[in-house]
């Protein structure tokens, strides 16, 4: 395939948007080569700028759950923007996606809205630090909180160590109230509680991690972290920016079966459209802002463009009681497709898998946490995606992300990227 038009198109976006994107995964650095820009997109694919139909497995990052450009809330997008875009005020659209989404989620009395993932994994640890008067928290390296300041925390030397500044502009100060452990540890997470027990306000996980490639959680392992903050008197976060709602109606706590104290939300709450969540029990939510002392606000909190959108998506979920299951059986057949074709090449792999979400890692290793994430074959990833790219599969651009599979792929579609594996593979072995 030829991206002419794509290239062109980025080297205009370099000269005014820093890195010629928005979001740093875009620009292709982790896998080389040049952007591929959008023109549109319709179900299961992707039409890009050079006239290429792409068939894609990021789904927008997660929130395309139904595919792309899906009617009935394109219809209900446009339904309200005749309405107007934004008051400032309130509208009955919040109380009404408000109510459907404490419905389906299980454990959780009250829910505020905001504008992204960031700001409500932000806004949940100001709130835990404010209910509980303690100042740290815990994080596993790997997971991906948005770019709060307190998340862009990177592991030290040690397993288990003080955080260090990954990125520049984030104080020494604040690293030193984020506490990290390797992902499915709860000894060291144990370790953690022992040195600071009365010190620690909460625990925020991604219950299934979505940014070192999908890596579920082991046995017992988020059951241990609940015992923990039991026994310490400490919050369960979980982000469920990515599982909310995709994984099942009610998300990783109704998957897995583990409640947690606050929830964040993000990509399908929103229909496509910017949105984000945290939600909690009342006795928590009692200290948010204009009840209680925690401030957390925005303008554009619930959007009415982005409620609208938000609703109709949920309303389409929680009516199709058959559509996880879906999910889950297209991405066993694409798991067990690729798995077939990896099994006869000399390739060391990995594939991990959960309902909707799976990554293929190119290492002989389990992959059970980031640092095992990171020993994976990065050239042969980068050619790996570059190849299916070029049979017109669109995959993430990066070794540590999910995919994301959408109930408009049809099994044909599955079938024709499996065939795409195969060329692209008998290539690399």
């Amino acid at each position: 395939m030829r991206y002419q038009r794509s290239s062109s198109l980025f080297k205009e976006a370099q000269a005014v948007i820093p890195g010629g994107v928005n979001s740093p995964v875009r620009a292709f650095k982790s896998v080389g080569g040049t952007p591929i820009f959008v023109e549109r997109a319709l179900g299961a694919y992707l039409h890009d700028e050079d006239g290429n139909k792409l068939i894609d497995y990021i789904s927008s990052w997660g929130p395309m759950i139904l595919g792309h450009a899906y009617s009935p809330v394109i219809d209900a997008i446009k339904e309200q923007a005749n309405k107007g875009t934004s008051f400032g005020m309130p509208t009955a659209l919040e109380t009404e996606i408000a109510t459907l989404a404490l419905e389906m989620v299980p454990n959780m009395d009250k829910i505020r809205f905001v504008n992204s993932g960031t700001e409500a994994c932000m806004s949940a640890v100001r709130l835990a630090r404010g209910a509980s008067g303690r100042e740290k928290i815990i994080k596993f390296a790997g997971c991906y909180h948005g770019h709060s300041d307190a998340f862009l925390i990177q592991a030290g030397s040690g397993a288990v160590t003080f955080g260090s500044p990954s990125s520049p502009g984030v104080t020494k100060g604040t690293a030193q109230d984020t506490l990290l452990a390797p992902y499915n540890n709860l000894e060291a997470v144990e370790q953690l509680f022992l040195e600071y027990p009365d010190e620690i306000a909460a625990i925020i996980i991604e219950p299934v991690a979505g940014n070192m490639g999908c890596i579920p959680p082991i046995e017992g392992f988020l059951e241990g972290l609940r015992n923990l903050c039991d026994q310490y008197a400490a919050y369960f976060i979980f982000d469920e920016v990515m599982t909310g709602f995709r994984l099942a109606k009610g998300g990783a706590q109704e998957l897995l079966g583990v409640k947690a104290d606050i929830v964040t939300f993000g990509k399908v709450i929103g229909g496509g459209l910017p949105v984000g969540a945290f939600a909690a029990r009342d006795e928590i939510m009692s200290h948010l802002a204009p009840d209680g002392p925690v401030y957390q606000a925005g303008t554009l909190s619930g959007n009415p463009l982005a409620m609208a959108a938000g609703l109709t998506m949920l309303q389409t979920l929680n009516n199709d009681d058959e559509l996880f299951d879906r999910l889950a059986e297209k991405t066993k057949r694409l798991h067990h497709g690729l798995d077939a074709v990896l099994t006869t090449s000399q390739i060391p792999y990995q594939i991990n898998r959960l309902g909707s979400m799976i990554s293929v890692h190119f290492t002989d290793q389990p992959v059970t946490d980031f640092e095992s994430a990171a020993k994976g074959n990065n050239p042969v990833f980068n050619q790996y995606f570059h190849g299916m790219l070029d049979e017109g599969i669109y995959l993430p651009p990066s070794a540590f992300e999910s995919y994301f599979l959408n109930d408009a792929l049809s099994n044909s579609d599955i079938d024709e990227t499996i065939d795409a594996f195969k060329r692209v593979i008998k290539k690399l072995a």
